[in-house]
């Protein structure tokens, strides 16, 4: 494998060769002998999905591949060919069924073509592919048959592995079978559904139809087909303002509503990696300049939500409950590590792709995750390929240093998250609004993700301390769906899939979001709760070492409780660490603490039962049991205008907990009601302020709905305003501080007065974006 850090892992003389001759056949003037492109990238293709320049007796390489084999076997010896079906117990109805037969051909596949699997080149077991595919053809998967069921199935998931079967195994295939198969694809993706970007045929979902379609054009042959899905990918690379695809400030959202970089956002940066690669260098590479969009993505839009090799859940949709699932033949958790591997993988595959300088900053990030990644090594990963391992192998053993994660907080306007970056934790906050849904479920997945836009907060801890694996080791179908972390909600029981399927039920709330500096931030949430008459407003305020949470307005008349779940934390099975109380505050031995300086703070240690099945249709029945802590503040039933305030200090220790609980001088809660929350740290000389209305808290006042930073660095001063309800309106700041002169301000900053006070007036736009001027102070 080659260690350089400024080139993608080294190809095999072979994929040389042929790289070499598309390049002629590409060149004006080139001579009619010159080789096949269409097979040159055929090969290239099975390079890049079964893998180049590892040594197959080598591990993980050696197990991976032998576990392939002993998989196909399994595979070939209860194949049983029925009207309905390939295999017993996967029927071609819904979900999956047919996807599920093409996935299972395709392992036995790769034990023939790829060494080291015990069968490589079996005949028989050769044969018993041909026979399956021909089976599938002739029984459902062929231009009579009219889909039903699950359109994903017949449009991305068979038609993606029915192609790759058939590059595989093309010198296999008579005619009539590679005619069968791009007949085939043809039918269930039409041209139709690549000229117009909408439905179904956006974001993710755009880049795996054209994945198929590009290898169809490469089977056929067929160079129109090749043109086309080259070119529908240019709908994918622009920034959107509403919808599926990525925004300018990092956010991805697919199925209109819903935050999924982790998923399908994974997806589209494998899918735009893999044919980045394939057609590079092809009379159909792909230049469009704004692809560069989606490379920036990288370090923009997907890094900021990896930590230490995982992908926060707050991102991961409906993916969240699959945990293990019935048909996974590997019996793979597909928990937040699974979901931050995949992503982790499309990266070093992308990188072939990049600049220099970006290769290198992204292998610098990769190695991080890869030495960080204590729960789930990436570089042994069973969900993983060869190939997949090959090129991860490769960036590891590379002289680029590893880089650590960058401090700094990141907003995710347009997806209703926010990700806070300190040196000793990290955290993470999941909003929901009239733009991005509560949850969604869908497909028999997540129907009890109901709360897990209303304010969670998620976190981690650096270093040694703490729990690592804390939402990944069975939290999800053991955790009390009510009580998830940071949450205000009604008690009220609510139905499975409350609100209904696929990102449908949002509330009716504008008013989400807030404004960053990049190192500090304030974060609100109008909240409304779902199925419920629960409202409230809630304020995060990120600082240097916590996260200072405030809540008001909290009103309900579902005749039940309402509680603020200050935490909820998972000690594992069986845990024993320490909680601690004193007087206005608590601590969870390897953990942190949490200062609470009004109201009861209850608590409940208690272990809880469930199964990925309670949450998943399609995962499996066995069960585990989880010990929890728990933490909440009681509003009481149908409270009226409640509020409540707490600190939250990830990483802390005890003694630090009680000091900052005892030091009456470091936070001020300079307003804490339903029109405005505002707090004073004046050890970190900030300021912040989230206005619901018009409205004045402390130094600062506001026309309109607004969220104000103000930080003040010797005798200058940084002000940073957006506005969340984003109606565009202009809105007026004022500080109440003697300010000399304007160092600078952004041109979306109207300077209306200085000396006794500050006046500014904002021109915000709709995109909840910070403006920012600096002055100097009198």
């Amino acid at each position: 494998m080659n260690p350089h850090p400024r080139g993608p892992l080294r190809l095999t003389r072979r994929a040389a060769l042929l790289t070499a001759a598309l390049l002629a056949t590409a060149a004006p003037g080139a001579r009619a002998a010159a080789p096949d492109p269409y097979r040159a990238l055929r090969l290239r293709w099975l390079d890049i999905a079964l893998g180049a320049g590892y040594d197959p007796t080598a591990e993980p390489y050696a197990a991976r591949l032998a576990e392939t084999g002993a998989l196909a076997r399994g595979f070939r010896a209860t194949m049983t060919p029925t009207a309905t079906s390939l295999w017993p117990g996967h029927p071609y109805d819904p979900p999956s069924g047919i996807t599920q037969s093409y996935s299972r051909l395709w392992t036995m596949t790769q034990a023939c073509v790829q060494p080291g699997t015990g069968s490589t080149g079996d005949e028989s077991l050769l044969a018993d592919v041909l026979r399956g595919l021909d089976h599938l053809s002739a029984t459902v998967y062929n231009p009579s048959t009219t889909r039903y069921g699950n359109w994903w199935e017949w449009q991305i998931g068979s038609p993606r592995l029915l192609m790759d079967l058939t590059a595989a195994l093309y010198d296999h295939l008579t005619d009539d079978r590679r005619e069968a198969a791009c007949a085939a694809v043809d039918h269930f993706i039409p041209d139709a559904m690549l000229s117009d970007y909408s439905g179904t045929s956006t974001g993710a979902n755009r880049v795996d139809l054209c994945r198929s379609v590009a290898l169809r054009g490469i089977l056929g042959p067929a160079p129109a087909k090749i043109a086309l899905a080259r070119d529908a990918l240019s709908p994918v690379f622009p920034y959107v303002v509403q919808g599926d695809g990525l925004y300018a400030d990092g956010s991805f959202v697919q199925h209109t509503w819903v935050a999924y970089s982790g998923t399908y956002g994974q997806v589209l940066l494998d899918g735009l990696g893999r044919l980045f690669a394939l057609l590079a260098g092809s009379e159909w590479a792909v230049t469009d300049p704004n692809r560069q969009i989606v490379l920036d993505a990288v370090e923009h839009a997907y890094a900021p939500l990896i930590h230490d090799g995982l992908m926060m859940d707050s991102v991961n949709g409906r993916a969240i409950s699959r945990g293990y699932l019935k048909s996974d033949d590997r019996h793979v958790l597909r928990g937040d590590h699974f979901h931050g591997q995949g992503v982790i993988a499309a990266t070093a595959l992308l990188a072939g792709a990049a600049s220099e300088a970006e290769r290198e900053r992204w292998y610098g990030r990769i190695k991080g995750w890869i030495e960080r990644d204590t729960v789930s090594p990436i570089l042994t990963a069973r969900q993983l390929g060869v190939a997949d391992l090959a090129r991860l192998h490769a960036v590891a053993e590379s002289p680029v240093p590893a880089a650590p994660d960058p401090v700094g907080h990141r907003l995710f306007a347009a997806m209703d998250r926010a990700v806070h970056r300190r040196p000793g934790f990290v955290a993470n906050i999941a909003m929901a609004s009239d733009r991005i849904a509560y949850y969604e479920c869908g497909n028999g997945e997540n129907p009890r993700g109901w709360h897990t836009g209303a304010g969670m907060l998620s976190w981690w801890t650096g270093g040694r301390t703490g729990r690592a694996d804390q939402y990944t080791d069975w939290y999800w179908p053991t955790v009390d769906w009510y009580r998830l972390p940071g949450t205000t909600v009604s008690t009220r029981r609510l139905p499975d899939r409350a609100g209904g399927e696929w990102g449908e039920p949002k509330p009716d709330a504008r008013w989400v979001g807030g404004v960053t500096d990049g190192e500090y931030a304030a974060i609100g949430q109008h909240l409304k709760g779902l199925g419920s008459t629960l409202e409230a407003r809630k304020s995060w305020f990120c600082v240097a070492d916590a996260v200072i949470c405030l809540g008001a307005g909290i009103t309900c008349s579902d005749g039940v409780p309402v509680e603020t779940v200050v935490d909820n934390r998972n000690l594992g099975e069986g845990g024993t660490p320490a909680f601690v109380r004193g007087r206005g505050w608590a601590h969870l031995e390897g953990h942190g603490g949490w200062v609470v300086p009004y109201g009861e703070l209850r608590t409940l240690r208690e272990d809880r039962s469930g199964a990925w099945s309670d949450i998943n249709t399609t995962s499996t029945t066995e069960r585990a049991t989880r010990r929890w802590q728990t933490l909440w503040l009681d509003h009481g039933t149908d409270p009226t205008d409640a509020s409540y305030a707490y600190v939250l200090m990830p990483g802390a220790s005890r003694h630090g907990v009680a000091a900052r609980a005892a030091d009456r001088q470091w936070l001020k809660v300079l307003a804490n009601d339903g029109t405005r929350q505002a707090v004073h740290v004046p050890s970190l000389s900030l300021t912040a302020a989230n206005f619901w209305q018009a409205g004045t808290a402390g130094p600062l006042a506001a026309s309109a709905g607004a969220s104000v930073l103000v930080r003040r660095r010797g005798r200058t001063a940084t002000l940073c305003v957006s506005e969340p309800p984003r109606t565009g309106e202009p809105v007026e700041i004022v500080w109440d501080h003697p300010v000399r002169e304007v160092i600078r301000a952004e041109e979306s900053v109207e300077i209306l007065a200085t000396g006794r006070r500050l006046r500014l007036r904002i021109t915000p736009g709709r995109a909840c974006a910070p403006h920012e001027c600096e002055v100097a102070l009198s």
